[in-house]
């Protein structure tokens, strides 16, 4: 299978849950780079002033589509969107979701389809729509999991069991395109917490407000890692050291994991003040237009760990110049040391180092 990618400023993106958070900073950002944009989520006002905001600078490079991805109907006026604007679309990122915060004795049955419906299977109609026209072009298909993709925590599980699903239809899809030599790149993004409005979108059963558990990432940095999967054939990306962390716990220490995820989580995932706004936009759209959330305390712009794993040569440099330095900082302590030793006993012969050679 030969894969074959546009550079970023001859390609167009379609982008599901444009209207704010990490559809939004992905929209800008491959606007700002030379992309057409289809952007798409169901807040009709926020599209609309984004998409001006965008063409604004580049006329007639962003369009939108009004629409709710749990429709099969309307993900495919996305695609004819895409296909009568702009000629077709060369990435497809699969985006939009939401989640519920509550025990799950709690959830209602119909919160919990609800969830499925855009989580899950908005990913699934999306990237079959997109894949049939993709393997005509080339191109690039991207789904957004998480780090609960390969792990769970508390009073968040049936989002986890959504990413869960999210993960092994994106494997298998990706194993099927490359049986069949198709000219597509399946990428999994896995963000950690990023600041986003994500917890006042959730659904909440909570007393409290919900918050994130640091660390948190800014959205800049996925829409950074979804560029590059749109210019480089990768299977996952991890955003966040901490993402990457919590999926290596879980995979060689799954009962460490269980712990973590339980009781510690269940505190840090409660602010110190009442739910706001306990519906959020489960069953309708809500507000729009803002990337970012309002997390309490510190938010990690970027993640050393995401773009050292997009750039293995840079790493490598980085590693090998890192071993060097270290090589001679230790052997300037050596010498700092024999010197020393020479200082304090003059009068006796110094002590041989073994080299390996008698």
């Amino acid at each position: 299978m030969k894969l074959f990618f546009k550079p970023l400023h001859e390609q167009t993106i379609v982008i599901t849950g444009a209207s704010s958070g990490i559809g939004l900073a992905t929209a800008r950002a491959a606007a700002a780079q030379g992309a057409n944009v289809v952007l798409a989520s169901r807040n009709a006002s926020a599209l609309e002033a984004i998409t001006s905001e965008i063409n604004a600078s580049r006329p007639s490079s962003a369009v939108y589509v009004v629409g709710d991805v749990a429709r099969r109907d309307d993900l495919q006026r996305v695609a004819d969107t895409a296909l009568s604007r702009f000629g077709g679309f060369d990435t497809w990122v699969n985006n939009a979701g939401v989640t519920i915060y509550g025990r799950l004795e709690e959830v209602s049955d119909a919160d919990f389809e609800r969830l499925f419906q855009t989580n899950f299977w908005g990913v699934v109609r999306g990237s079959l729509i997109a894949v049939k026209h993709l393997k005509k072009r080339g191109g690039a298909l991207i789904n957004i999991g998480s780090v609960l993709s390969d792990s769970s925590i508390a009073l968040q599980g049936m989002y986890s069991a959504s990413k869960h699903a999210v993960k092994g239809f994106t494997n298998a899809l990706r194993m099927e395109l490359e049986a069949e030599s198709a000219p597509v790149s399946v990428t999994l993004i896995k963000p950690g917490a990023i600041d986003t409005p994500y917890t006042r979108h959730a659904k909440n059963y909570m007393r409290e407000e919900p918050k994130h558990v640091p660390p948190v990432y800014a959205p800049e940095e996925v829409a950074r890692a979804i560029l590059y999967a749109a210019t480089h054939a990768k299977r996952d990306i991890y955003v966040g050291s901490s993402a990457k962390a919590m999926s290596v716990i879980n995979r060689f220490a799954p009962r460490v994991m269980d712990r973590i995820g339980g009781s510690p989580m269940i505190k840090q995932q409660k602010r110190e003040e009442p739910a706001r706004n306990p519906e959020g936009s489960l069953y309708q759209a809500g507000f729009g237009g803002e990337e970012r959330g309002d997390q309490p305390g510190h938010v990690m712009e970027s993640s050393f760990y995401t773009r050292s794993s997009l750039h293995p040569l840079v790493t490598g440099a980085v590693l090998a110049t890192a071993g060097v330095a270290a090589g001679v900082v230790i052997q300037a302590k050596r010498r700092r040391h024999e010197s020393t030793d020479d200082e304090r006993a003059p009068n006796q012969p110094r002590s041989r180092q073994l080299t390996g050679v008698e």
